[in-house]
């Protein structure tokens, strides 16, 4: 592990340390002193809470559904069932058969019992799963299908037992009847497993979704040790571990935004990345070869060839200087280094110093555009004006960046010069770049040209 990786697990391993010091001292307090009230008859708040924990439960499998769908990771598909399965078992066998009032029935009650077991079992499974999935969303679908089939089995299955089924209340005494209590043992174990293994997974990969699933799964693995030596008298009950329930699904969601969220900035990054080899390449790079291919042939060129060589040595260098002052401009106005128009004139000025063109530029000042999109429109005028300067023979440019009426934003190039008849003359590559610009931002292409006329584009900027 790297130094800054080490420095941050054990500040994450202190974390839990006192985390487990706090919470394990707070059980020990209240099984120390049985005398003290562990839990208050307050039906209508245990309703609201199995609702924030059910609702909290299906956000955080949305998200990680959500993380699957974009990476395909094994870790992700286990934890969206996961929380799938205990979101839906609250909601079935917890929520709906006592919001007429009634109170919970036995089998509903280990319906319920044995569906959180089972999401606990994939849970705890999701830090041991390495690698990515290859059939995408479609493995998602049948994944969720499955566990609904397991808790409908459930539900049949306890529901045949009936009456033959343990009751969940203590009989007289502090102490959970043997099977229930057998029951919460092993899902206590199983939480407990899933503290290690994120624990682990993070000390490995640094992630900070593992952390926070860490932090969560501790937060359960007390609320379970609270259900096993604190029972319930019955469903009506609230206790320690319900509000601890509550703070995991908490720290649970923010776990999962904050990947999602990085997830996204790790997106962006990439193709912020891609641009910028794009721009490197399809500029600066082609420049810079052409400086290397005059260099080898000023080591063989002689006379009036050495002299002509050095001439385009020259050129080849200064055009490599021009372009990689337009890269920085580009560059720096899409990163709000540089405002976009100003960035704009200077490359214009840049343009029009030898008084060959006259480019008039005119930006609606309250036109916005996303970052992306300027450096893309940056370019398109760049091609465009280049185009102009090389094949146009035109004396005057317009570029216009504005917005109609019906909020429509558009960037438009008008020259005066030759034009030509597109029927006949096929585009050259300056007018694909910039098609091909147009539509990377999700923006059309059009092209007006006729002999005489001069020509004129127009790239519509997506909605």
């Amino acid at each position: 592990m790297k130094q800054d990786s080490k420095e941050v697990f054990q500040a994450y391993l202190w974390g839990q340390i006192l985390l487990f010091s706090l919470l394990g001292a707070s059980l020990a307090f209240f099984l120390a002193h049985r005398n003290l009230q562990t839990h208050w008859s307050l039906p209508e708040l245990r309703l609201v809470i199995q609702t924030a924990v059910a609702l909290a439960g299906i956000i955080v499998a949305l998200l990680a559904g959500i993380r699957f769908t974009v990476e395909g990771r094994r870790l992700d598909l286990l934890l969206c069932t996961g929380f799938l399965v205990a979101s839906v078992s609250t909601f079935a066998f917890s929520i709906g058969p006592v919001l007429g009032g009634e109170s919970l029935h036995r089998p509903e009650a280990w319906a319920g019992i044995g569906g959180r077991f089972f999401a606990w079992i994939l849970i705890a499974a999701a830090p041991f799963a390495r690698g990515r999935s290859k059939w995408g969303q479609r493995i998602l679908g049948n994944a969720c299908i499955a566990a609904c089939v397991v808790l409908l089995l459930l539900w049949v299955t306890f529901h045949s037992l009936g009456g033959n089924l343990p009751s969940l209340a203590p009989n007289g005494g502090s102490e959970s009847p043997l099977f229930l209590a057998g029951v919460l043992s092993a899902q206590a174990l199983l939480t407990l497993l899933a503290v290690v293994g994120f624990g682990l997974r993070f000390r490995e990969k640094g992630e900070d979704l593992d952390r926070w699933l860490g932090l969560g799964s501790t937060l359960m693995l007390f609320a379970s040790l609270h259900y096993l030596f604190t029972p319930l008298l019955s469903s009506d009950y609230v206790s320690q571990g319900d509000f601890l329930r509550v703070i995991a699904y908490g720290v649970l969601m923010v776990g999962a935004w904050r990947a999602i969220r990085f997830a996204e900035f790790g997106r962006a990054v990439a193709e912020e990345r891609a641009r910028v080899a794009r721009e490197i390449h399809d500029g600066l790079a082609q420049y810079l070869f052409a400086v290397a291919t005059h260099a080898t042939m000023l080591e063989t060129a002689e006379g009036a060839a050495r002299e002509e060589t050095i001439a385009n040595l020259k050129e080849a260098t200064t055009a490599a200087q021009q372009e990689a002052r337009f890269a920085v401009l580009a560059l720096s106005s899409a990163s709000g280094n540089a405002p976009f128009d100003a960035a704009l004139r200077r490359y214009i000025d840049f343009l029009t110093a030898d008084g060959e063109l006259e480019v008039e530029l005119e930006i609606d000042p309250t036109v916005w555009l996303a970052p992306d999109e300027q450096i893309e429109v940056f370019r398109i005028v760049q091609e465009g004006l280049g185009n102009v300067r090389k094949h146009a023979n035109a004396t005057c440019a317009e570029v216009m960046i504005g917005e109609r009426i019906d909020g429509e934003r558009f960037v438009s190039i008008h020259d005066d010069g030759e034009g030509f008849d597109g029927q006949n003359t096929a585009a050259g590559q300056g007018l694909k770049n910039i098609r091909s610009r147009a539509k990377s931002i999700e923006g059309g292409f059009t092209l007006t040209s006729k002999p005489g006329l001069g020509t004129a584009l127009e790239v519509v900027l997506r909605a």
